[in-house]
C-alpha cells in the first residue's frame, strides 16, 4: 500500500494533535486552540497594461489569545486558503515559544511578483493593503504583517503608508507593518533576522553536548559541513553568518535551477551575487553544478539547512537524507510523514517554529520601537560610554603607577568604550530570546520519556503558553 504524503496544513494538525495526545488539556480548549478562528478571502481588480486584472489575496486569522497577530504576507501563485491557515497556525505556536506577545496570522496574494514591474506591483499591493486596512486585518492594535516569500522591506514601505493615508490620524500608524526600511520606521537587523536566528539556534544547541550527541555529532560549528537549499534572504544570512562566524563549511547550495557542491567550501558572497545577476545557480564558475538539485539534500553534510519552500523533505526521499541534523529555516519543509521516517533513522530536527523565530522576534522589537517612538539606544549609549571611560582612565592610572609593566591589551580600550547601538541591541535581543527558547524545548525533551523529539517538546511548550492565555482570560 502507497503511503499518502498529507497536505501541508495536515501536517501541521498531525503534529499539533501527536504534542496534544500527551498533554492534560481538556477537549474543548484542545479543540479551541488547535482550529483557525478566521479566514479572510478578498478578490479585487487592478487596471494594469489597458485592462481589469483580479487578484486573490487571503488574510487568515489562527489564535486571538493575544492581539495584535502577527504573521507575514507571501507573494506566490501557489497561495491558497490551506496553507495559508496552516502558516498562521504556525506563527501562533511561534510567538508563544518566543514569548511575542502575539497571536498567530499569514497572509497571501496568489501573483507571480516576477512578471511585473515595481510601478504594477506597487499598484497591486496598494489595493490589497486597502482591502485588508478596511477590514481592520491590518491595524497596529489588531493584526500586524511582515514580509515573506515574495515580498520584502519595499512591499512593507507601500503599506504602510497605504496604512497611514487611509488613518491620518492615528499616531501608531508605522507599527501597521513590520520588516520597513530604515528610513520608515524599520529597525536595524531586520533584513538579516531570520538567517541570524538560525545561526544563533544552531550555537545554542551546540553549547549543549548532550544535545549534539542524539546528533551523533560532536564539538562546535566550527568544520562542520553543511547544505543550504534555497539561498534567498533567509539562508543566504544563514550560511554566510555560519560560513564567516562560525568557520562552518558550505559544501553545498540548493537552487530552482540546479545545485552547487565543493566539498572545501562554497564562496557564499560570490554566489549570491551570481544569483543576483544571472537568476540562478547554473553557469556559476567555481564549483560542480548539477541540473537535479533535490539530489544534493541527499548528500553527505553534517548540517542540512532547508531554507525555502515547503515540503522538499518528503516520503520521496526522507529515507535517502544523510544529515544527521536537520535545521528548518523555511516553514514546513519536513512533511509529517517524512518527521516520522527521518525520527526512526535517529536524525535530530530543530523544528520551523523555533529555528525561524528571528525574523518574529526582531518584528517584535520594531513594533515595539515604533510605538515607543525612538529607536534602541538612543537614551542610553553615550551615558554607557562614558561610564566606560572612567574605568579606562583608572585602567591607565593603574598601568602608569606600575611603570607600565601591565598595560590593556591594545584593542580593549577601543571595544569596551563603544556604547551599544541599535543593531547590537537586536542581536543581542534575538540571541537571548532565542537561548532561552531552546532551553524551554530542551527541558520538556530531556525531561519527559513520552517526547522523543524537539519537534514534540516545541509544540508543548507552546500549547501550553497559549493555553494558559486563554485560561487567564477566563475562557
Amino acid at each position: 500500500m502507497v503511503r499518502q504524503e498529507p497536505s501541508f496544513r495536515e501536517s501541521v494538525d498531525l503534529m499539533f494533535n501527536r504534542a496534544a495526545a500527551i498533554m492534560d488539556l481538556p477537549p474543548g480548549l484542545e479543540e479551541k486552540i488547535r482550529v483557525c478562528n478566521a479566514t479572510y478571502t478578498v478578490r479585487f481588480g487592478v487596471r494594469l497594461r489597458g485592462q481589469i486584472q483580479t487578484f486573490t489575496g487571503y488574510r487568515s486569522v489562527h489564535s486571538e489569545h493575544m492581539e495584535p497577530v502577527k504573521g507575514g504576507i507571501r507573494y506566490a501563485m501557489a497561495v491558497n486558503q490551506d496553507e495559508v491557515e496552516a502558516l498562521a497556525a504556525l506563527m501562533t505556536y511561534k510567538c508563544a515559544l518566543v514569548e511575542a506577545p502575539f497571536g498567530g496570522s499569514k497572509g497571501g496574494l496568489c501573483i507571480d511578483p516576477r512578471q511585473y514591474d515595481e510601478h504594477e506591483l506597487e499598484l497591486v499591493t496598494r489595493r490589497f493593503a486597502y482591502e485588508l486596512a478596511k477590514r481592520d486585518l491590518i491595524n497596529p492594535s489588531q493584526n500586524v504583517p511582515a514580509p515573506d516569500m515574495g515580498t520584502g522591506e519595499r512591499e512593507m514601505a507601500w503599506i504602510a503608508d497605504q496604512y497611514a493615508r487611509m488613518n491620518t490620524t492615528d499616531i501608531n500608524a508605522r507599527a501597521c507593518v513590520t520588516g520597513k526600511p530604515l528610513n520608515a520606521g524599520g529597525i536595524a537587523g531586520r533584513v538579516e533576522a531570520t538567517g541570524r536566528g538560525v545561526q544563533y539556534a544552531l550555537r545554542e544547541f551546540f553549547r549543549h553536548p548532550r544535545d549534539a550527541e542524539k546528533a551523533g555529532l560532536s564539538g562546535g560549528l566550527d568544520g562542520k559541513r553543511v547544505i543550504v537549499q534555497g539561498l534567498g534572504n533567509v539562508g543566504y544570512h544563514a550560511a554566510k553568518f555560519l560560513g564567516q562566524e562560525d568557520g562552518a563549511r558550505i559544501t553545498g547550495i540548493i537552487e530552482h535551477d540546479g545545485a552547487l557542491y565543493d566539498d572545501s567550501g562554497l564562496d557564499v558572497e560570490a554566489v549570491h551575487h551570481w544569483i543576483a545577476r544571472h537568476g540562478g545557480v547554473t553557469g556559476y564558475p567555481d564549483a560542480t553544478h548539477t541540473a537535479e538539485g533535490a539530489a544534493v539534500l541527499e548528500h553527505e553534510c553534517d548540517i542540512l539547512i532547508p531554507a525555502a519552500l515547503e515540503g522538499v523533505i518528503n516520503l520521496t526521499n526522507a529515507h535517502k537524507i544523510k544529515a544527521p541534523l536537520i535545521i528548518e529555516a523555511a516553514n514546513g519543509p519536513v512533511t509529517a510523514g517524512a518527521d516520522e521516517i527521518l525520527r526512526d533513522k535517529g536524525v535530530v530536527i530543530i523544528p520551523d517554529m523555533y529555528a525561524n523565530a528571528g525574523g518574529v522576534t526582531v518584528s517584535y522589537f520594531e513594533w515595539v520601537k515604533n510605538l515607543s517612538h525612538i529607536r534602541f539606544g538612543r537614551m542610553q549609549r553615550r551615558q554607557e560610554e562614558a561610564r566606560h571611560q572612567l574605568v579606562v582612565e583608572q585602567l591607565e592610572s593603574l598601568s602608569d603607577a606600575l611603570g607600565k609593566t601591565w598595560s590593556p591589551s591594545p584593542d580593549f580600550k577601543q571595544k569596551y568604550l563603544r556604547g551599544a547601538d541599535e543593531l547590537e541591541l537586536v542581536r543581542s535581543g534575538l540571541d537571548d530570546t532565542m537561548r532561552i527558547a531552546y532551553q524551554s524545548m530542551r527541558e520538556v525533551w530531556h525531561d519527559r520519556a513520552d517526547v522523543e523529539d524537539l519537534r514534540t517538546a516545541a509544540y508543548i511548550v507552546s500549547i501550553g503558553k497559549v493555553a494558559a492565555s486563554y485560561r487567564a482570560k477566563g475562557l
